[in-house]
């Protein structure tokens, strides 16, 4: 049997509430809101390692301070293939800027997949970095959001988008 995955985490306050990040070798691996630790699976060891996410704290002060519009952090993205798509085309979403489900969904090569899109946003492992805050229903309403509306909403006006 292999060794477990060391995933390294810490916690920090933001104007949203409290964060747990954790990171592997790869790159940040989850942002999970409230600062909650998760249960472990049964292939990860989860270590407390502060100095280990200093970077990705560091952007997203900045990205908080209004002086970040993009991350260029190192991201370990575990999913299927179709949220990897998914994932990858939230990351082509400008700041500021918003798409709606469908708009993700033609993107990514399955115009009638809106709510499988939708599901990919629900299981998006690092929100905020990776923005599904930025995508919204066709007719302009928010949608949902795994960290609430309230949430949503702020993330969009920090970024003074239009919605």
């Amino acid at each position: 049997m292999p060794a477990p995955l060391a995933v390294y985490y810490s916690h920090m306050q933001t104007p949203v509430g409290r964060l747990l990040l954790a990171a592997t070798e790869r790159g940040l691996r989850y942002v999970y809101f409230g600062g909650a630790l998760p249960e472990p699976r049964k292939w990860e060891a989860w270590i407390e390692a502060p100095q280990v996410l200093r970077p990705y704290e560091e952007q997203l002060q900045a990205y908080f301070r209004g002086e970040l519009r993009e991350f260029t952090c190192k991201l370990d993205l575990a999913g299927t293939e179709f949220q990897k798509k998914c994932w990858s085309a939230l990351l082509r979403i400008p700041y500021g800027k918003t798409r709606s489900y469908a708009e993700i969904a033609r993107e990514v090569g399955s115009p009638r997949a809106f709510r499988a899109v939708g599901q990919a946003n629900h299981n998006n492992p690092i929100p905020i970095i990776v923005p599904c805050h930025r995508v919204i229903t066709s007719n302009g309403t928010l949608g949902g959001y795994g960290g609430g509306l309230d949430m949503k909403r702020a993330l969009l006006r920090l970024e003074e988008a239009q919605f």
